[in-house]
């Protein structure tokens, strides 16, 4: 062989070498992974990165999301410190993995409630700032470097996007575009909670009298879970209405023991526990326990300043039921919903067959067994030896000897106002915790339920 062909054949070794280098670098610049690209050894078999996605790029857009949720299965809607199973952890994972928000700390999140344990939703609302396709309307802000796209394009599907993502009992239902400073937390106008239950032996006529009761504005304090360590130290609200009715009427003429009924309350915003603890005295009073007067006097807490020990009634029966705001004009997506009622369907079905079987299974042994189908089963720890009446039980702590606790331990801290009075605030917050503009705004505005 020829020196000049070797040194040919080395000129295209090195060309080929060159080649390689360009075209990984351009790999590594893309971070493209190419289906045909066959390479040996540990090298190859790296993952490419994903490219940063560029959010600087794209306009944003205040919305108002509607979604509802069976919470049966979470630990509440709000995100907690010490587990990752709520509502709202797994609305983030679908808002990050979409992509329609960089994190949480910059997405002008609100929250409309906070829903307790086991607790679910009809109407759940949330406010906070998505990308979007938009260069002009409303809530939408544009990057200061960014060209104005001059196509028209649709808006982004938020709905079906995050429904892909989101598991199958937690379904997004509409959204709305809102103003910049539009707050699901601070612009709702009102809250209505349901709560069901079976008719069994309970006196519903009793408990509708009572419930009325409830109406006006009075200080819960005894009806409700003191939260003084997260700054609540006010406990009065206004309930607009609170009835007591038969959940279908049109089926059932609510006179069998099985016959569902339903408390439907509505506020301006709820205490913690509130809701639960109303309906816990229902139930007393239903079984003749107590009368409805009862209410009255957990109502005046001038007399009765120290809430008596008793059980709240338990969670799944509970449903946030409506969130009503004001100047929002919610989107639908017809393909959207029709899933979110085929996904319900197949749920109602379900448990609509075991309900059917267990209730010809007490059919079956309620003649033979001597044990009442008209227990009340829906109080925590409810099977007492002998009733004692609730004015005659020992009393919680009083909210001036949960104030000192809570000072001496550092979460509550005392400072004078302008017009030297004293005022305490809260000391310690979660990382979780909303920007607020009082220490218990976290709470009078939103129903943490």
């Amino acid at each position: 062989m020829s020196e000049t062909l070797i040194q040919r054949i080395k000129e295209l070794e090195e060309e080929v070498e060159k080649l390689k280098s360009q075209l990984n670098g351009n790999h590594t610049e893309t971070n493209a992974c190419p289906n045909n690209n066959k390479t040996n050894g540990k090298k190859g078999k790296k993952a490419c990165k994903e490219r940063p996605f560029d959010f600087s790029a794209h306009p944003r857009r205040h919305v108002a999301l509607r979604l509802a949720y069976l919470g049966w299965a979470y630990q509440g809607f709000a995100v907690q410190e010490n587990t990752d199973n709520t509502v709202e952890a797994r609305l983030f994972e679908a808002l990050l993995k979409t992509r329609l928000i960089q994190d949480r700390q910059s997405s002008n999140y609100h929250r409309c409630g906070r829903t307790d344990k086991g607790v679910s939703a009809f109407s759940q609302v949330i406010t906070i700032d998505l990308r979007s396709t938009q260069y002009s309307g409303l809530g939408v802000s544009v990057p200061e470097d960014s060209k104005q796209d001059t196509a028209a394009a649709p808006e982004l599907p938020y709905v079906k996007m995050l429904n892909r993502v989101l598991p199958r009992d937690i379904r997004i239902l509409e959204w709305a575009p809102a103003a910049e400073g539009f707050s699901a937390r601070f612009d709702c106008q009102s809250r209505t909670y349901r709560y069901y239950f079976p008719r069994g032996s309970l006196d519903v006529a009793a408990m509708t009298d009572a419930a009325k009761r409830y109406e006006g504005t009075h200080d819960f304090r005894n009806l409700c879970k003191m939260d003084v360590g997260n700054g609540v130290l006010q406990f009065e609200r206004t309930i607009l209405s609170a009835t007591v009715e038969p959940a279908d009427p049109q089926r059932a003429d609510g006179t069998h023991p099985h016959d569902l009924f339903v408390f439907e309350i509505k506020g301006l915003a709820f205490l913690y526990h509130q809701v639960r603890c109303m309906m816990a005295v229902l139930l007393l009073i239903g079984q003749k326990l107590e009368a409805p007067e009862i209410i009255h006097s957990l109502l005046d807490v001038h007399n009765n300043p120290r809430k008596p020990q008793y059980s709240m009634a338990v969670d799944y029966p509970l449903v946030l039921y409506d969130c009503h705001f004001d100047g929002l004009s919610w989107k639908r997506d017809a393909e959207e919903l029709g899933l979110a009622m085929s996904s319900l369907q197949q749920h109602w079905t379900e448990s609509a067959v075991k309900a059917h079987v267990l209730r010809d299974m007490i059919r079956g042994l309620d003649a033979t067994s001597g044990v009442s189908s008209g227990l009340c089963l829906l109080v925590e720890g409810s099977r007492q030896r002998k009733y004692r009446p609730l004015l005659e039980r020992p009393l919680c702590e009083s909210l001036e000897s949960r104030i000192e606790h809570f000072v001496k331990r550092g979460r509550l801290e005392r400072e004078q106002d302008e017009a030297g009075g004293e005022t305490l605030h809260k000391g310690k917050r979660s990382k979780y915790s909303q920007n607020s503009t009082g220490a218990a705004a976290e709470v009078v505005n939103a129903s943490p339920e």
